[in-house]
């Protein structure tokens, strides 16, 4: 089923592109809605197995795409942003994985799912109790084989806000020390996938002596991919719960933009493992979730070389100078410590000057 939603994808692109180079503008949703409609009556009659909700989703999401595309365009133009989001392509049949229903073509009961169109019950096993009223469900399928079902609820109130503390931290990222606070407290990273360098190797190594497409390469395939699947979810649930613990134990956490891609161009591996930028989406939800606030000062904000003292800016400290003292007041610094100070301060002017604004 999911490689016949997969062929409705490449077909509606493909139309739209050949609409556009006709006619020189992109064909609207409701009007690709209608040419599939009227495929499944002449030259596409299989598609009516199909439900009909998750046929209209494969349109709905390369609309979605699509008009992210020129939004951010708009955006880039009026200097709101300098992420570029590209023209959404065709997926390749292993990378279309998933397919989603809304309202109906599915019926839930208790541990146990059927999906209409194939007339066959499923067990499932929940992770917790589903809260709400379900609006969409989205069955995917990962590299492993696996099969996981992701529901999508409404009037859900799961939350319990942690309680005000009245502090306010700055923590500076590094590749020595994951965060360091502006109190001098330093957050190691456990470097998942550096621990698990020798089994992803040994599995990498077997893979590569199977003949590609064989009953073997595929089973070594998805064995590289559980391993691969372990580490992100070990990375996944340390990061939640240093959120979590942050959280806690601040209102305010402040941190600095940084140019991950050209770090990870000097530093490879490393700065992957550490996955900061994941990080600090899920740190920004816990906030929204807790009622904190968490605020992201420019990288082009000076926040390692001038001393937190008295200001004196060093241009002569270079990246290998772990410390250092300042030659005007005498004070001396733990570079990362002092990188933390500066970004704290620069972040709460940033936000007393948003409140003054407001």
């Amino acid at each position: 089923m999911i490689d016949d939603m997969w062929a409705i994808h490449v077909h509606i692109m493909l139309l739209d592109r050949r609409y556009y180079r006709i006619y020189g503008k992109n064909v609207s949703i409701s009007r690709l809605n209608r040419h599939v409609r009227e495929l499944k009556k002449r030259t596409k009659p299989h598609w009516k197995d199909l439900p009909s909700q998750a046929v209209q989703d494969v349109v709905l999401r390369y609309g979605k795409s699509r008009d992210a595309f020129f939004d951010n365009i708009k955006d880039r133009k009026a200097g709101k942003t300098t992420r570029k989001v590209g023209f959404p392509k065709i997926k390749t049949r292993h990378k279309y994985t998933s397919l989603t229903f809304t309202q109906a073509g599915y019926t839930l009961e208790n541990n146990r799912i059927k999906i209409n169109c194939i007339g066959t019950w499923f067990s499932i096993h929940k992770h917790r109790e589903i809260q709400g009223i379900i609006k969409t469900i989205t069955i995917k399928r990962d590299r492993c084989g696996d099969y996981w079902i992701c529901f999508s609820c409404d009037n859900v109130d799961d939350s319990e806000p942690k309680s005000m503390t009245g502090e306010s931290a700055g923590f500076d990222y590094g590749n020595k020390t994951f965060l360091t606070s502006d109190t001098g407290h330093k957050i190691e990273s456990p470097e998942f996938l550096k621990q698990s360098l020798k089994v992803l190797r040994s599995l990498s190594k077997a893979l590569s002596r199977k003949v590609k497409g064989s009953g073997n390469w595929y089973r070594a395939c998805r064995a590289l991919a559980r391993q691969h699947r372990k580490v992100a979810r070990q990375r996944y649930d340390w990061q939640w719960k240093l959120a979590t613990e942050l959280c806690t134990e601040f209102d305010i956490l402040i941190f600095e933009t940084l140019n991950l891609e050209g770090m990870k161009r000097l530093w490879g591996r490393k700065v992957s493992d550490h996955a900061f930028y994941q990080f600090l989406q899920i740190l920004e939800q816990k906030c929204a979730k807790h009622g904190k606030k968490f605020q992201k000062i420019s990288q082009w904000t000076a926040t390692t070389k001038p001393c937190s003292d008295c200001g004196y800016h060093n241009k002569v400290l270079t990246l290998s100078d772990r410390q250092w003292t300042c030659p005007k007041c005498g004070s001396h610094h733990d570079r990362d410590v002092n990188a933390a100070i500066n970004i704290k301060r620069a972040g709460l002017a940033a936000l007393s000057g948003a409140d003054v604004r407001r």
